[in-house]
């Protein structure tokens, strides 16, 4: 009998993997199918097959964990130790936060990573304040205006629901006599099907996600900012993996990141014709509104420069040397 005990006891012992294994909860706020989710979805896979399955990560997609606004609270807290955020989502905690969404300062790919190259030390020093690492940064493609009618000049907006995500884009409802109402990403489709609101600021990824071909008729290809998605991770949590799981987690981290923004030029162009080949008027917006829009941009800088103070100047600074 006591023979039988032990040899049961070897054969349990000989299962049992010879780590500890650590499971982490990764909430983001957008689809399973999107470009940023499927990034995520890459790293945790990356991430679990080179640490040896010491560390395994499950991606929650479409804010089915937390709600976008609520997710780097819950990292900095520790109830998720990583976690995906809009940025400028927290520009009202801090304009630094903002500065990617500040239309036409830059509105390119290069221009985006130079800006991130900028903004990333500020927001790292922003993060450790408060227990949480920016691990990598992902941006979504150049922005442009989706509409229910024609928009030829500010004026047209005037009157129209416009669907706002952050500080930025609540300000430009309120200069262009739009009425801006709070929706996040993953309550756009109701918030559109419904008549909630009928224009708005966005990429053509969001379009796509969104089908907004089923409830609007206008794209304007504006160019006006490439906003991002970063991954932050909780200090603590990040502090208990072993030295080689740590260096697993930072170097796939910098894989992603590379991979994501490839993704995104790569998905750009492709996103606005899937939105053509759906029945949307695709174009770029007419000479008047280009035009009001840089004045609006010049106004919306001049502005988020006053309320950033010292760590906004140096952003954009650094951003002007690059």
């Amino acid at each position: 009998m006591k023979r039988r005990l032990l040899l049961a006891t070897a054969a349990t012992l000989l299962a049992t993997p010879a780590f500890a294994q650590t499971k982490w909860d990764l909430p983001a706020a957008y689809p399973a199918t999107n470009y940023h989710t499927v990034n995520l979805q890459k790293f945790a896979d990356s991430v679990k097959a080179s640490s040896g399955g010491k560390l395994e990560i499950v991606v929650h997609p479409g804010a089915s964990l937390f709600k976008a606004p609520e997710i780097k609270r819950a990292v900095q807290t520790g109830q998720a130790p990583i976690g995906e955020i809009l940025v400028s989502n927290f520009e009202n905690e801090d304009p630094v936060y903002g500065v990617d969404v500040v239309p036409f300062l830059a509105s390119s790919f290069p221009e985006a990573k130079k800006l991130w190259a900028a903004q990333k030390p500020v927001l790292e020093k922003k993060a450790a304040a408060q227990g949480m690492m920016v691990l990598f940064a992902v941006p979504w493609p150049p922005q442009g205006l989706y509409a229910k009618k024609e928009v030829n000049q500010l004026a047209d907006m005037k009157g129209m629901k416009f669907r706002a995500y952050n500080r930025g884009t609540s300000r430009i409802a309120e200069l262009t006599g739009a009425q801006p109402i709070t929706i996040q990403a993953a309550e756009l489709s109701q918030a559109l099907a419904t008549g909630k609101v009928d224009s708005f600021i966005s990429s053509g990824a969001t379009g796509v996600d969104s089908k907004v071909w089923e409830q609007l008729t206008h794209f304007y290809d504006t160019q006006a900012w490439l906003p991002k998605n970063a991954v932050l991770m909780n200090k603590a949590a990040f502090d208990k993996l072993d030295p080689a799981t740590q260096k697993v987690v930072l170097a796939e981290a910098a894989k992603a990141e590379a991979l994501g923004w490839a993704e995104a030029e790569r998905l750009s162009a492709g996103f606005l014709e899937t939105l053509a080949k759906n029945g949307m008027k695709v174009q770029p917006p007419s000479p008047k509104l280009a035009g009001e829009y840089k004045e609006l941009g010049k106004k919306l800088t001049a502005e988020w420069l006053e309320k950033a103070g010292p760590d906004g100047k140096a952003v954009v600074d650094a951003y002007n040397k690059n």
